[in-house]
């Protein structure tokens, strides 16, 4: 009987020719990222989509999608879309009013937040699908992205195109923002915010500022609202950041081919890869202890093994993929590709695994 693995390396080579892509030898598939699916998008074409966010307890994948409209919820087991929820602004003709943008699930509540292009954040009832609540951020364009401090109970969303851009500190329990914090100093407005519950902080990426053209991170203290440190960064401009195991902060420089791992108590640079760059999302699967960054430019998903902080593979995407998130149940990997894009004439999210790490079939990590 064959073995697992030259099953699966035999599936993927088919998968491989179906989807228009070349076969590799057995051994060199066994160590790649493979593309296993492609999933539709019903409504209009996808061309105009932000981040996009996984639940790896509820198995769905969520994606901001400003063609529709509407969140794009797929059940990560199936790869299908399970359903669409709307009520977001949709793509006004800039991406600085259009809507929606960052994604989060506050996994205790059952919720889904997610930034509008009104300054608003919308607060999804998961369990019907309805817009619960509608908060204003009390800004003139897009609330931007976000990140969940369950610590705290906090939601802290960035208006990354406000003059000055600011963040939003946002009680979960009220539903209200608890407080405003301006970034005056930053000229090319503000990117991810990531919790790290190791150290209890939150990391926002500050792309630009007067001072530091290559950008810095800001360390916030939650408690007190308020920036705790900084750590300048040179030749960056940060845009996604994912933590990571021992301390690592993933930070995705968007100038050049240029990635950085921090220590994320003191900012020490623990690698600085030069295979990869131009990145906007990017995550960490705790799972196959890889990070995956969206790199935007070059039109490809860079691969990072977390454990010996070394580049592992640029896997070739599709059009505008500036955005990835992978389930740690099944190691499934998922990039939205707009269209027009040759493998995806509509747009689509195409869905990657390693062969190695692939556990379709398998009961799923909880």
């Amino acid at each position: 009987m064959l073995s697992r693995t030259l099953l699966r390396c035999a599936a993927f080579a088919l998968t491989g020719m179906l989807l228009g892509g070349p076969v590799a030898s057995a051994d060199s598939v066994a160590n790649s990222t493979i593309r296993l699916a492609k999933i539709a998008i019903p409504g209009k074409p996808l061309k105009a989509f932000d981040i996009s966010w996984v639940d790896p307890a509820s198995a769905h994948y969520y994606l901001a999608d400003r063609s529709n409209g509407t969140i794009d919820v797929v059940d990560t087991t199936e790869n299908s879309i399970a359903t669409q929820i709307g009520g977001f602004k949709g793509f006004t003709g800039t991406n600085t009013t259009s809507g929606p943008n960052g994604v989060v699930v506050t996994f205790s509540r059952k919720e889904l937040w997610a930034g509008d292009g009104d300054s608003t954040v919308k607060v999804v009832d998961l369990t019907n699908g309805s817009i619960a609540a509608t908060i204003s951020t009390g800004g003139k364009k897009r609330a931007d992205e976000l990140a969940y401090d369950p610590q705290h109970d906090m939601i802290v969303i960035a208006n990354d195109a406000d003059d000055p851009p600011f963040l939003s500190f946002i009680s979960v329990g009220s539903r209200s923002v608890v407080k405003k914090l301006d970034f005056p100093d930053a000229t090319d407005g503000l990117e991810q915010p990531v919790f790290d519950p190791s150290t209890g902080m939150m990391y926002q990426a500050v792309p630009a500022t007067k001072d530091q053209e290559g950008g810095m991170v800001a360390v916030l203290d939650d408690a007190k609202m308020a920036v705790a440190t900084t750590y300048p960064l040179t030749d960056c401009v940060p845009h996604g950041m994912a933590v990571g195991p021992d301390h690592q902060l993933l930070v995705g420089c968007s100038l050049t081919k240029h990635t950085l791992i921090l220590d994320d108590t003191n900012g020490k640079v623990l690698a600085d890869l030069n295979q990869l760059g131009g990145s906007d999302e990017v995550w960490f699967n705790p799972t196959d202890n890889r990070y995956y960054l969206a790199e935007t430019s070059a039109q490809n998903m860079g691969v990072i093994d977390a454990l010996t902080m070394n580049f592992v593979e640029n896997v070739e995407t599709g059009v505008g993929a500036h955005s990835v998130a992978a389930d740690a149940g099944n190691n499934h990997i998922f990039v939205p590709i707009a269209g027009p894009d040759p493998a995806c004439p509509n747009g689509c999210i195409a869905v990657f695994s390693s062969v190695n790490g692939d556990r379709t079939g398998l009961p799923r990590i909880e």
